[in-house]
């Protein structure tokens, strides 16, 4: 089995919402949801946090010390510094044979899921080179001058028969550091798109995100709580 370091850069400074990162989401800070998602991934050898921010530091250190802190140098924080540069720096820390990069902003996804991605990622390495996640869209989509991509407006399909687009969602990104160093690019020549569920995908960009990701959430914990008292109360009448 190969050594997969899973890298999650974490900015203290968030343009579009304040503390985004350490923000309390559905009762606890969202870094901590990737953190935890990533530790119950098997595939997984290595979690490392890519971070400026003090605040993620020292919650790291108390939570979570089995992850290693890397903490990013004045010159990479700029909001303006490209995450391939980030990127770069940080994969030269560390030995692996792969990185999968993810990220906080993510606080649905399910290691189910990654451990799927990655599973079928190996199985089909060396032919493709790289892996990235994806959302399928079928619905219609047009250009800026009202063309039609994927559909032509004299056949009005229903969406559901609608030829498959797919969205990069940012989820993950899985890479080998000399593909990085080469191109670049997290992708390789040969990527593998692997597709994650549209639920699972929710991406915290904006305030609008953030509030439907605790809404999710905090949704997605009462149906636990539910299903665990289910069952203590099924093992009761045993």
């Amino acid at each position: 089995m190969p050594d997969i370091a899973a890298l999650v850069p974490m900015r203290h400074h968030s343009q579009r919402v304040p503390g985004k990162n350490y923000r309390s989401l559905a009762g606890k800070p969202l870094y901590q949801y990737i953190i935890e998602t990533l530790l119950d991934v098997p595939e997984v050898t290595t979690i490392l946090v890519d971070t400026d921010s003090q605040p993620i530091m020292d919650g790291l250190r108390a939570s979570f010390p089995q992850v290693r802190i890397i903490e990013r140098p004045e010159h990479l924080r700029a909001d303006a510094i490209p995450m391939n540069e980030i990127l770069t720096y940080d994969t030269g820390q560390v030995q692996a044979d792969f990185f999968l990069q993810t990220h906080s902003t993510n606080p649905l996804l399910k290691a189910a899921t990654l451990s799927q991605a990655i599973q079928s990622f190996l199985s089909q390495h060396p032919v493709y080179d790289s892996m990235f996640s994806v959302t399928r869209l079928q619905t219609r989509l047009w250009d800026g001058l009202t063309r039609a991509i994927n559909h032509n407006p004299a056949i009005l399909l229903q969406t559901q028969d609608l030829p498959p687009v797919f969205e990069e969602n940012s989820c993950f990104y899985l890479f080998k550091r000399d593909n990085l160093l080469s191109r670049r690019n997290r992708l390789g020549d040969r990527p593998l798109m692997f597709e994650v569920p549209r639920h699972e995908a929710v991406d915290i960009d904006d305030e609008f995100d953030f509030q439907i990701a605790d809404l999710m959430m905090r949704n997605q914990n009462r149906e636990k709580a539910g299903q665990s008292g289910t069952q203590q109360e099924h093992s009761i009448h045993e």
